[in-house]
Formats: C-alpha cells, sequence, structure tokens
C-alpha cells in the first residue's frame, strides 16, 4: 500500500471501517472444497542428524527425499508450497493416512492433532503481524511426526518461526541433537506459540495508542480502528483456542512415537497457550471498555453541546420578551414607550438580565 492509499482509503467510508477483513474473517466453510492454486515451484530442505553428525542439503525434486525415511538418523523435511502431487507420494511413501493428505492440502481448517497408523499429524496457522495493513496474517503449516522423522508442510517459502531450531541444529551437544523426533516436533510447537505472544504484544500496543485517541478524541476514525482491532482479536482468538486442545490431546495421547520425557515438555506449552488465551480474553475485554468509553465520550459531547445551547436560549430570552413587547405594531399606554431614553432602558435591561442569569447559574453550578 502505497502512502498516497493509506490516506486515500479514509475519504472511502467502506474502505475506513475495513468490511472487507470481516469477509475474510467470517468466510469459513469446511464443506466447501476451495481450489488451492498450485506453486510452480517447491522448496525442499532436508535437516538430517544424530548425536554425532548433522547434514543439510537442498533437493530439487520430492523423490530425493525418500532416502531419508529410514537411515538411522532423525530428519526433517521440510516442504515450502503444496502440490497435491507432491503430497500424495510423499504419503504413500512415508505412511501418511489418505485422511491427513487431504488436511495439509485442505484451506481453512481449524488446528487440530490426529493420529492415524503410527503417525500423529499437527495442524495449525503460524501468525505474523502485518505492519504495513495492521492486521494478522495466516500460514497455515502441518507438522507430520513419524518415528525418527518429521515432515513439515508451509506454503509461504520467504518466511517460518524456525529459524533457531535450524541454529541449534548446527551445535553439536544441543539438546535437540541428543533427543529423537518428539522432541523437534515439540520445538516446532513451542516456537510456534511463543511467536503468538510477538503478535500479542503488537496488538497490544495498537491498544494503547487506540486507547488514548479515543481519550482525547472520540470521532468516526477512533470507532473504526477500535472496529478494527476486535475483528484481528476474533482472528487471535480462533487460532489460539483450538491450539490449547491440541497440545492438550498430545498430553493425553497414548502415542509410541511420544517419549514419557518428552511429554512434560508439552505441560510448557499447555502453559503457554493457556497464558496467551487469557490474555487474549483481557485485550477483548479491555476493547469492550473501550468501545464503552467511546460511547460515553460521544454522549458526554452530546450533552455538553446541549448544554451550552440550553444556556444560550435562557440567555436569549428576555431580550426576546422585551423586544416583543416593546416592538409591538400598535400604540399603547405602557411604560417608557414614549419616553427619551425607553429605548436606552429597554437594552440595558436586555443585557443586564442575562449577566444576572450568568451569575446566577454560575452559583448554582450548573456550568
Amino acid at each position: 500500500m502505497t502512502k498516497a492509499e493509506k490516506y486515500f482509503r479514509y475519504f472511502i467510508p467502506v474502505s475506513l471501517f475495513g468490511t472487507s477483513r470481516t469477509k475474510e474473517i467470517l468466510n469459513v466453510n469446511p464443506t466447501i472444497n476451495i481450489g488451492r492454486k498450485e506453486p510452480e515451484q517447491i522448496f525442499i530442505n532436508v535437516y538430517d542428524y544424530d548425536e554425532n553428525s548433522f547434514s543439510e542439503c537442498t533437493l530439487n525434486k520430492i523423490e530425493d527425499s525418500f532416502a531419508y525415511k529410514e537411515n538411522k538418523h532423525i530428519s526433517w523435511i521440510n516442504i515450502d508450497g503444496l502440490r497435491r502431487h507432491d503430497v500424495d507420494v510423499m504419503s504413500e511413501k512415508f505412511g501418511i493416512h489418505p485422511l491427513i493428505a487431504e488436511d495439509i492440502l485442505s484451506l481453512g481448517q481449524r488446528p487440530k492433532m490426529d493420529e492415524l497408523e503410527n503417525i500423529l499429524y499437527c495442524l495449525l496457522n503460524m501468525l505474523y503481524y502485518n505492519e504495513t495493513t495492521q492486521t494478522i496474517d495466516l500460514e497455515q503449516i502441518s507438522i507430520v511426526l513419524g518415528s525418527d522423522f518429521v515432515i513439515t508442510f508451509q506454503e509461504d517459502p520467504q518466511r517460518d518461526v524456525f529459524n533457531p531450531i535450524r541454529e541449534k541444529l548446527k551445535i553439536a551437544n544441543s539438546k535437540l541433537r541428543q533427543a529423537g523426533a518428539d522432541y523437534l516436533c515439540y520445538s516446532m510447537l513451542d516456537l510456534i506459540v511463543d511467536n503468538y505472544f510477538f503478535v500479542m504484544e503488537k496488538l497490544g500496543e495498537r491498544i494503547e495508542q487506540v486507547e488514548e485517541e479515543v481519550i482525547r478524541n472520540s470521532n468516526t476514525r477512533a470507532l473504526a480502528k477500535i472496529n478494527q482491532l476486535r475483528k484481528e482479536l476474533i482472528v487471535l482468538k480462533r487460532n489460539i483456542a483450538p491450539v490449547r486442545d491440541l497440545i492438550g490431546g498430545i498430553i493425553r495421547s497414548d502415542s509410541p512415537l511420544l517419549q514419557e520425557r518428552t511429554t512434560k515438555y508439552f505441560k510448557d506449552i499447555y502453559d503457554h497457550i493457556t497464558q496467551a488465551y487469557e490474555l487474549n480474553e483481557n485485550y477483548r475485554d479491555i476493547m469492550i471498555s473501550m468501545q464503552d468509553l467511546y460511547i460515553n465520550n460521544v454522549n458526554l459531547r452530546m450533552n455538553e453541546v446541549m448544554k451550552v445551547m440550553a444556556i444560550v436560549t435562557c440567555l436569549l430570552a428576555p431580550a426576546t420578551v422585551i423586544g416583543g413587547i416593546f416592538g409591538m405594531n400598535f400604540d399603547t399606554n405602557v411604560t417608557f414607550f414614549h419616553r427619551p431614553g425607553g429605548f436606552y432602558t429597554a437594552v440595558a435591561f436586555m443585557l443586564l438580565i442575562p449577566i444576572w442569569m450568568l451569575w446566577m447559574f454560575r452559583k448554582r453550578g450548573w456550568f
């Protein structure tokens, strides 16, 4: 978005309130098979390691990864870009159930965990905060855990949150190198959940800015920002709440792929995701309070306007009455009508009575 477009959108009411974002959030129907546009090129990176060795390589085709299935090492096969043929071939070779293959290729799925045919499957979203649009971007990731391998399927080859894992794998004595594939799966889930806090921190800063703006100036633009933040909190909750169930399912699982010592680490992730869920609820309460504050400020401003208008009306009432009496178009015997000082006396009363009324209003504390 260019700088001109950034400011021009405020002149368009629909763009100001971001109704297109609402459609993106609510347009979720798992019964509709949305066609995925297959990329022209995929990127396959393999990290093969054990206690004593580590190797990293990039593969040109999916069939080259078959050699890492039973090589007595722990292998992490990361595939960026999803094509049905590649997923089907990987599923057939590594024993991945067809239902899991369909979930890998699906769009808009709810985060979940499945155990099928000695495979543990985790589907969830990585979250990123878009500084340009000030929205939350999603990237679906599928993690397939086998006895001695982990396969990850991602959509965007340009970004993920796994760089700390790649760095730790290069360290000979790191705990990641000493443990099995289940610990690698734990490390991935832990980084994904930790990145949720980074996104929430950005949203928290945004909430503070909007709150100050609402207090200073409760206008339509402030209301639009409140509306936008509430939508992003919906996105956040939709992704955090199911992940808590996902981690809970792993903890309760009796899968032979998970060692007992590794299960304890998943409990730490469960604590983190629970904390993230509670923090999201706190953000939601703040946004509700902020919306109430906006409404109260608008009503208070309206009351101030009405009070000023009422005072002005009261102050003009004596002048209206006096002017009406002395401005009648027929002759009467009313005092001051024909006296030389009658006009100036009437004007004096028109000024003195409002001044006296102002003093009385002030004395009673009406303004």
